[in-house]
């Protein structure tokens, strides 16, 4: 069996790394500092133990990848010498197996070698059962990591894996220091606070100090393996705040140089631009802000090790309750008021890349009259008249959570209208998004922990192929006590039919039967109450005038090519 055509189109259109650069050259660390602003403040530096885009973002500045994904989607060697193909003989007939070739030239920041133990330890970091790392569907189906010589690694699957670029590529999941990480392994990952606050890696820069939730500063790395690379000596990472006085600290009062995710209405940002010192840029990848439901119950009175974690939810299996409320909601209005132009309404949990995304739903009408009836018809009724439908003693009742931020709370406020209109009692909390989007095990705060009914927000995917994506609600991904609560199944959904269809597309080579299985198992999701999708969002982020070589990445790390970035007419 081998990749179609289709399918390694992706994978064999790769640029030399010189094909990116934007010929302004000079002496690394010439043009000073570079400001950034993440209104989600980090909480790690570690991207395995935290399921925040913040976390993986701000990682990127320092630890890397073999391979990632440019702003068009295409995969392009990073660590590695080349992408693996059949045709190169990089991945074997069978497609059990895959062999990367390690640059020569890299070291890590402390100038010891980078070489394929470094890979090989990753693999082991991450799979211990005990580590909860938040990436372990990026590992699935490997059977062992081989290093036949500093410079190579040979992955080993335990069946056919017709597409292999998820261990070791995009932001998510970068290569860890053996020397640095070796004592934390398993239970021991959480603890190394000095080596998930400052790890060595073989990026533009490297951690001179780490504030949680707060501020990060950092160096030009001067190992780094690009001759005059990074332009800017050091950058202030700040962590904090709100999107609107990110946005304002860029376009208007020109503070910072990026800030990140200005998840706001689109008067505020076209108010922000007139500033006229920075420019916002957007596009849409595969971002979608959605409502998890909790297959779990997250009832206060149960113990920590049963909390979030017995099943099943008093009633939102029920397909009558999770399919009214999604009549309920108005998504249309959803976009205009929060994102307009930078939204589209959204029925899938995988709105892109266009051939991944299913066309069997519809969900542009809000229909509270068919929702009534529909969970009229399921035996939940108000039968006291206090407004909330009740069955066999149970009450529609849930806590909905999400985190800080202006847009959100706008779309809590009409969603808990809608949901009490057709009789579903609403409790709104917010969290800090820094602790919300964090990765503190103990935190009753995060969203991996799940102490609620349903929760809001949105992730995305590294690449253009959603397979590990669409693997985070397989049954063994739920963050649990077990996982230090890490995992990527956040509602606790689990469906043996589920599970085996995944296997299927992980075993599957013909591209088009690949986009096939993908959409299938995106409508069993959504069609079984794994998730309520709400908003296909653009990311949209703005940069100062100043600033060059910023190319908006919506398939890996937006901050992909710092080291490309410059101080124009400096």
């Amino acid at each position: 069996m081998k990749l179609t055509t289709a399918l390694m189109a992706t994978a064999a259109a790769v640029l030399p790394l010189s094909a990116m650069a934007d010929g302004h050259e000079g002496e690394r660390g010439r043009d000073g500092q570079v400001n950034i602003i993440y209104w989600q403040a980090p909480s790690t530096l570690n991207p395995f133990l935290s399921g925040g885009t913040k976390d993986v973002e701000s990682a990127s500045l320092i630890v890397e990848p073999l391979a990632r994904f440019d702003e068009t989607g295409t995969i392009q060697p990073w660590l590695a010498a080349e992408i693996p193909t059949v045709d190169n003989g990089g991945i074997s007939e069978d497609l059990t197996q895959v062999t990367w070739k390690l640059r020569d030239d890299v070291v890590w920041s402390d100038g010891t070698p980078f070489t394929s133990a470094d890979v090989a330890f990753t693999y082991e970091y991450c799979t211990d059962p005990e580590g909860g790392c938040a990436q372990a569907t990026k590992f699935e189906n490997i059977e062992s990591v081989e290093t036949p010589d500093d410079f190579t690694v040979v992955v080993n699957f335990d069946t056919a894996v017709p597409y292999p670029y998820t261990a070791f590529v995009g932001g998510e999941s970068p290569i860890l220091q053996k020397a640095q990480f070796e004592n934390c392994v398993g239970a021991a990952a959480s603890t190394c606070t000095e080596e998930n606050f400052g790890p060595i890696g073989t990026g533009p820069f490297v951690v001179d100090e780490f504030r949680t939730n707060d501020v990060i500063t950092l160096s030009a790395n001067p190992n780094y393996r690009e001759e005059g690379k990074p332009a800017f000596q050091t950058v202030n990472f700040k962590g904090g705040g709100d999107a609107e006085a990110a946005g304002r600290a860029v376009m208007q009062t020109g503070e910072f140089d990026y800030a990140w995710n200005l998840q706001l209405a689109p008067e505020v940002i076209e108010q922000m631009e007139a500033g006229g010192l920075g420019t916002p840029v957007a596009g849409f990848g595969p971002l979608v802000e959605r409502i998890m439901l909790n297959w779990t119950n997250p009832d206060p009175s149960l113990g920590p090790d049963e909390r979030s974690v017995v099943r099943p939810h008093p009633f939102l299996q029920d397909p009558a309750v999770y399919q009214a409320m999604s009549m309920a909601i108005d998504r249309p209005l959803l976009v205009e008021i929060g994102y307009g132009q930078a939204g589209r309404v959204t029925c899938n949990w995988v709105p892109a890349p266009e051939a991944f995304s299913s066309t069997s739903m519809d969900c542009d009408t809000q229909d509270l009259e068919g929702a009534k009836a529909m969970l009229e018809e399921a035996g939940w009724v108000d039968s006291n008249g206090d407004g909330v439908r009740e069955k066999d003693g149970v009450e529609l009742r849930i806590l909905y959570q999400t985190s800080t931020n202006a847009v959100r709370q706008d779309f809590q406020a009409l969603i808990k209208e809608w949901f009490e209109e057709i009789g579903i009692a609403t409790e709104l909390r917010n969290v800090n998004s820094s602790v919300f989007f964090g990765g503190d095990a103990g935190s009753p705060d995060t969203f991996q922990k799940f102490y609620a009914d349903v929760e809001m927000y949105a992730n995305t995917f590294n690449g253009t192929d959603p397979q590990a994506y669409l693997g985070n609600a397989l049954c063994d991904k739920a963050p649990t006590p077990a996982t230090q609560w890490q995992g990527e199944n956040i509602s606790r959904f689990c469906m043996e039919e589920y599970d085996a269809l995944w296997q299927t597309l992980s075993e599957t080579a013909d591209l088009s039967e690949r986009q096939r299985i993908a959409k299938e198992l995106n409508d069993m999701a959504v069609m079984n109450g794994a998730m309520i999708p709400l908003v296909h969002r653009g990311r949209l982020s703005a940069h100062a005038n100043s600033l060059g070589g910023v190319k908006l990445n919506v398939w890996d790390s937006e901050l992909w090519n710092i080291a490309d970035w410059y101080r124009i007419g400096e």
